[in-house]
């Protein structure tokens, strides 16, 4: 949903800390849940470590909105929906993150939001898809080589994510 954007982003940015150089995770060294080789590409040149460490608030909100929000098409989707879709995009990719989505709502499942997926979300209630999502979600997690790893904060994430999207569409 349109004027979203800031209250999603907060969320992410509680659960995507500082910085990580974690051996074990595939995503390799991280500041605030943007990954070296995603700060590269934003940049269009290659950039050290020490860059990403010191990544302004300003490229991190236009990297998240240009690269997560915008390309999830969070704008076109409901309020909650929004929030659960940008926050997969965030930890498993704009392509997993849309195609959950399109899994949940019976479309095709080709990573890319457009217009058909976009009135497929209107004709399920926010709520009943924020909850089909993050169960989709969680099973994701299950089955990844890593999860006896990071499983329990995927879980509380999805878990909080999902409340929060709950909590923003209210009782409608």
């Amino acid at each position: 949903m349109k004027d979203n954007f800031k209250a999603c982003l907060e969320f992410v940015l509680k659960h995507e800390g500082g910085w990580s150089d974690d051996p074990h995770d595939p995503g390799g060294a991280t500041m605030k849940g943007v990954t070296l080789s995603t700060y590269k590409a934003y940049m269009m040149r290659s950039v050290t470590k020490d860059e990403l460490r010191n990544i302004s608030d300003e490229q991190l909100n236009d990297l998240y909105k240009t690269r997560y929000w915008d390309n999830a098409k969070c704008d076109d989707l409901d309020v909650g929906v929004d929030m659960v879709v940008f926050d997969m995009a965030v930890n498993g990719g704009v392509g997993r993150s849309s195609r959950m989505l399109q899994r949940c709502i019976g479309a095709n499942a080709d990573g890319a939001i457009g217009p058909k997926t976009i009135a497929l979300t209107k004709g399920i209630m926010p709520r009943d898809l924020v909850i089909r999502f993050s169960t989709e979600r969680r099973n994701f997690y299950k089955t990844l080589e890593t999860f006896d790893r990071f499983g329990r904060g995927w879980l509380r994430r999805t878990d909080e994510c999902e409340a929060k999207a709950l909590d923003m569409i209210g009782d409608k």
